[in-house]
């Protein structure tokens, strides 16, 4: 193999928290894995196989709406402008974080576009669009989940994995008990926090169960957190916990256990300039790394907060806006 680094391995190196880059120089002029020691954990070696306990997923931003008379479709051709990344304890919770950071207007998978009409399309014109495969094919398949069409039936017209299919089908059927919820009257107040804990396992955002229960974002922020349910960070490392890692690099979930480690510096949030577009360079990233090391001159931690995965330094490991904390001291 050769051990060069493409654009995915900086997603990797981030999803992972292996500073696969690193690794790749020392292989090239040399060495093997057995003689390069983990940055992370500082006790195994690179040969170390990495084990995780969370979910990633990568989200293409796409930039069609600069050009309107661009053809959408998805080919073999480099159309995606950037991505976003998100971390979560299941696939369904990181997708939706993702979507949330793609900065499109929509605050998770359901179809809730700007304009608030989503994707309600004909069911011929859904069939056409789970065949050619489009930017928006994501939201066309929950769509179709809405109006009823079959998992089956969307497997055969997409030829998406029903593993991924099953997982979107389960967001939108969660959806769909909520929304029976608020046509029956029953107040989020009434909510019982094992469901508030499943919708938030589920990735819903604050913002989303708003939308369903008619009341505002506030409000559903202080009932969640009356009842329990509340943000924890975890810290991401190649090891699963089975060694200590040195490395603070976090993503949030809702669960019990809080791994974030608290200091007494001052601190300052560095928040980066999100999912990459046309027109926008890479200065974003250089600044956020630059600021983070001119505050550690000045004795200052930075906490960086970011959605698009590539482009950064290792030492300054960035992630969705929705999910992950990169701590510098």
């Amino acid at each position: 193999m050769n051990p060069r680094v493409s654009r995915s391995s900086a997603l990797a190196s981030k999803a992972t928290g292996f500073p696969i880059a690193k690794i790749a120089a020392k292989l090239a002029i040399g060495y093997t894995l057995d003689e390069i020691s983990n940055d992370i954990t500082r006790e195994t070696l690179a040969s170390f196989e990495p084990t995780i306990d969370y979910c990633v997923v990568k989200v293409p931003r796409w930039t069609f709406e600069k050009f309107p008379d661009a053809d959408d479709s998805l080919t073999t051709a480099m159309k995606s402008v950037g991505e976003t990344m998100a971390i979560g304890r299941t696939f369904k919770e990181a997708l939706q974080k993702a979507i949330r950071s793609l900065e499109i207007g929509r605050f998770g998978l359901e179809a809730d576009s700007p304009d608030g009409q989503g994707l309600r399309r004909e069911p011929d014109e859904i069939e056409k669009a789970l065949i050619n495969p489009n930017s928006n094919r994501l939201f066309y398949i929950y769509e179709a989940a809405r109006q009823g069409m079959a998992l089956e039936r969307i497997y055969e017209l997409s030829r998406i994995d029903p593993w991924f299919l099953y997982n979107i089908y389960q967001i939108q059927s969660l959806e769909q008990q909520l929304r029976k919820m608020a046509r029956a009257g029953i107040d989020s107040q009434q909510w019982d926090p094992e469901l508030l804990k499943k919708v938030k396992e589920y990735g819903f955002s604050d913002v989303q169960l708003a939308k369903i229960f008619d009341t505002n974002e506030q409000n559903i922020r202080e009932i969640r957190s009356s009842k329990g349910v509340r943000p924890v960070y975890k810290l991401v490392d190649t090891c699963a916990a089975e060694f200590e890692a040195f490395t603070p690099y976090y993503y949030s979930t809702y669960e019990q256990e809080n791994e974030i480690r608290s200091s007494n510096k001052r601190k300052v949030v560095i928040l980066g300039g999100g999912p990459n577009r046309i027109g926008q360079g890479i200065e974003f990233d250089y600044c956020c790394v630059h600021a983070s090391f001119a505050l550690k001159e000045m004795g200052i931690e930075s906490i960086m907060v970011n959605s698009n995965p590539i482009l950064s330094n290792r030492k300054n490991p960035k992630g969705s806006l929705s999910s992950l904390v990169a701590r510098h001291p």
